[in-house]
């Protein structure tokens, strides 16, 4: 009897368990710099600290993100900004770069989550001094924005001392290599797109020389290779042939759209190992 009482306690255990898991606050899905689920800052205030930051990352490349929440129980404001820090990946990968203030506004607590690549800068001691110096006593005067400002201000002065990548490094390495498998699918439809029309107009035969030739030499611009060229435009020839032999029905049932990229911003792939600090007002 007495196992089959504990038991029982023990799957009562884990049930309420569970449940305080399911009641957990949810990580938002990171789509701006500045998140705010409280109402905290109006429009203009949250525009101009977007611009901060955007402005910071263009030109040192490292990345904040500033989250406002009403609370984060039942966790604690550690607990769910690691939660945070590991599904945003805010900071570029390898550098590790990243920054998130997490502010839980109705529980009057805060905390600056570091990644690992700014440890150094901004140590646990030093991220304290900052929410008790800067931020704390500006909240306390219901300045939420203020207090913002003041913190991301003092964030941003120490990272900017950090030896770190240029941001344009990845932009130039991406130039040097273009994304081929991202153009394919652009590609294709575009040639799709011109070999109709310049089969109606030349015709079959002519139209599909005319695709294969202007897809050649716009290949070979790009990629500098002219055997590439030569035989991407003999590929296209034959496909806007083969197409163009269907009765010029080159869109029948497609129903493909281009589905646009997300203009949301998102994290570069940074690591955080619980490094920053925690404070209240």
């Amino acid at each position: 009897m007495n196992f089959v009482l504990r038991l029982f306690l023990l799957l009562c255990l884990l049930a309420g368990g569970t449940a305080v898991r399911a009641e957990s606050v949810a990580v938002p899905v990171l789509s701006a710099r500045v998140t705010d689920l409280a109402g905290t800052l109006d429009a203009g205030q949250k525009a101009a600290l977007e611009d901060k930051l955007a402005g910071f990352e263009k030109v040192r490349g490292s990345q904040i993100a500033v989250l406002i929440v009403p609370g984060t129980q039942p966790e604690t404001i550690e607990q769910y900004s690691m939660r945070v820090a590991e599904a945003w990946k805010v900071g570029r990968k390898g550098q590790d770069d990243g920054v998130i203030l997490v502010v839980a506004r109705n529980e009057h607590k805060l905390r600056i989550e570091v990644g690992y690549g700014l440890e150094g800068a901004l140590p646990d001691a030093v991220c304290r001094r900052i929410i008790a110096e800067d931020i704390a006593p500006r909240f306390k005067a219901g300045d939420w924005a203020g207090g913002l400002d003041a913190g991301v201000d003092r964030i941003q002065a120490l990272i900017a001392g950090e030896k770190l990548a240029p941001p344009a490094a990845s932009a130039k390495a991406a130039a040097r290599n273009p994304d081929w498998e991202g153009m394919l699918v652009p590609g294709i439809f575009a040639v799709v797109i011109l070999g109709g029309i310049l089969a109606k107009v030349l015709g079959r035969l002519l139209g599909s020389l005319a695709t294969g030739g202007l897809a050649g030499f716009v290949l070979l611009f790009v990629s500098g290779s002219l055997v590439l060229a030569l035989a991407a435009g003999f590929v296209i020839f034959l496909l806007s042939l083969i197409l163009s032999g269907r009765g010029g029905n080159w869109h029948s049932g497609s129903g493909w759209s281009g589905g646009g990229s997300s203009s949301g911003w998102s994290g570069g792939g940074g690591g955080f190992g619980g490094g920053g600090a925690s404070g209240d007002w």
